[in-house]
């Protein structure tokens, strides 16, 4: 509130990715609601690196010229840059969610990061749920103080900022973050409130229904992503902030341009990193995956690890290497491994390294690469449990398949938003039977008719093509949904497993 008063220049510094830009967005447009001189910087991943850097600062005094810089999802672990700046005079304040050590902060004017109480019920937010909070508290302490400009200023205007930013970063969607999801969807899906730049790129995406998190997490989040991992993230944040409709369609368009050709390098890489890991994998000792390459484009290598992390259902860490040397890479993980504990062990084979539980990024040099291979690995090892290499699901319940109607539905849509920490139930049969010949759709699907207890549904199992279906009796989970096709509305069972039901093998 001092370098408002005073008219002193603020710099929100964000992380490139989506929950760094729309943290970006948010503080940028509740600061100039309060009356700040405020100005953004987005660092290009492929020149800046990583988080807040040395190199970024010196980039952001010549460019802004701040008296105080606000990070936005990033800085907890930038010691070197914070000390940087002071030195030059520059306050700082950190806004981030990342793992971080109590005990070796930067020398910030404050740390907003609810990782450093270290207490296990501490809400998980977002970076964009931090800089929310410190909207939130910059209000209210406006509000304290009888400044006018605080009565004008609501909060839930910006929900819909917070919605997206919550559930492209993938944190639990239980607590506050449920309550802060569920009304930025209803922002979003309200022509009168959403923002025009939002709108083109529902537009874009394609999106005709009522937006859930599934179309945040995989059609927008996605699309705001693309730009920063190809290039600059200052298309994503303008689109954020944009009042031009006509300059927003333009946006739009360039990031589902940069979407498209960011699929098209996941695809190459995906295909090359798979064959080394496939090669060399064995499920007795292969517990934490290692791929690295020359030349892979370091702003898709983080899609890459998730994809091959999901289909081998252990960590996976890609790392890309420069020509100098030098390695940038991307770790994402399954469920019980914590990347940060895993990463701690291999700290001395590492240049710099930091992130979350579940996802995380490092620097290393080339001829470190196999002995972190081989350190990783043993690392996973001893936290790998059964649920994290896929023997076992989970059913909330087992139920009459009588039971799967629309009442299941609607009682299901009252407990959305759905996702991490709160997922779509899984419910499970017992002794259904196949009805008439499966046949197979699109590509790699697998349509079929289920009959149990005197009812009989259609079901679909993605990606189960090549799943064999016995004559016998078989138990089935599956998550229940409302399937439209050619104007005709029905129940429809989406397939999780099957297996042949016991005694009947």
């Amino acid at each position: 509130m001092a370098s408002i008063d005073n008219g002193e220049r603020i710099t929100v510094y964000g992380d490139y990715d989506c929950d760094g830009v729309t943290s970006t967005a948010l503080l940028m447009l509740v600061l100039e609601k309060l009356g700040a001189l405020v100005s953004a910087f987005l660092p290009r991943r492929l020149e800046d690196g990583y988080g807040f850097t040395i190199g970024a600062l010196g980039k952001v005094l010549n460019e802004t010229n701040p008296s105080l810089i606000i990070t936005a999802d990033c800085g907890t672990r930038s010691n070197q840059a914070v000390s940087d700046a002071a030195a030059q005079g520059v306050d700082v304040v950190i806004t981030d969610h990342h793992e971080g050590e109590c005990l070796d902060l930067p020398d910030a004017v404050a740390v907003i990061n609810p990782k450093l109480l270290g207490q296990p019920d501490v809400e998980p937010l977002a970076g964009v749920g931090v800089a929310f909070k410190l909207c939130h508290a910059l209000v209210k302490r406006a509000l304290a103080d009888g400044r006018e400009v605080a009565g004008a200023i609501d909060l839930r205007d910006y929900l819909d900022l917070v919605a997206i930013g919550t559930v492209a970063d993938v944190v639990p969607l239980t607590g506050e973050n449920r309550t802060l999801v569920r009304h930025g969807l209803a922002r979003l899906n309200d022509a009168t409130t959403a923002r025009c730049g939002l709108q083109a790129l529902i537009r874009v995406a394609g999106i005709r229904t009522r937006l859930d998190c599934y179309h945040l997490g995989f059609l927008i989040g996605p699309r705001l992503n693309a730009a920063g991992r190809l290039g600059s993230a200052d298309v994503g944040l303008e689109l954020l902030m944009t009042r031009d409709p006509a300059r927003a369609r333009r946006l739009a368009g360039q990031l589902d341009a940069s979407n498209r050709e960011r699929k098209r390098i996941e695809e190459v890489i995906i295909e090359a990193a798979a064959s080394e890991i496939e090669a060399a994998f064995d499920i007795k000792t292969s517990f934490g995956l290692v791929t690295s390459n020359r030349g892979w484009h370091i702003g898709t290598i983080g899609i890459v690890a998730a994809r091959l992390a999901g289909r081998f259902k252990r960590p996976a860490v890609v790392i890309s290497i420069d020509d100098k040397g030098i390695g940038r890479g991307s770790c994402r993980s399954v469920n019980s491994v914590n990347l940060v504990k895993v990463l701690d062990q291999c700290a001395d084979l590492l240049d710099a390294y930091g992130g979350h539980n579940q996802a995380a990024g490092l620097t290393i040099r080339e001829a470190n690469v196999d002995a972190f291979r081989q350190r990783f690995n043993a690392a996973c090892q001893t936290l790998i449990d059964d649920e994290d290499i896929g023997l076992t699901h989970t059913v909330d319940a087992w139920i009459s398949l009588s039971d799967a109607d629309q009442a299941l539905i609607e009682s299901v849509d009252a407990l959305r938003p759905l996702g991490l920490g709160n997922p779509t139930p899984i419910w499970g049969v017992r002794g259904a039977r196949i009805v008439g010949q499966p046949k197979l759709v699109g590509s790699n699907h697998l349509k079929l008719t289920v009959a149990c207890g005197g009812t009989q549904m259609d079901a679909i199992g993605f990606g189960m093509a090549g799943r064999r279906l016995g004559r016998c009796e078989h138990d089935l989970l599956f998550q229940v949904q409302q399937n439209s096709y050619m104007g005709r509305e029905s129940i429809q069972l989406s397939l999780k497993d099957f297996r042949i039901m016991e005694g009947n093998a």
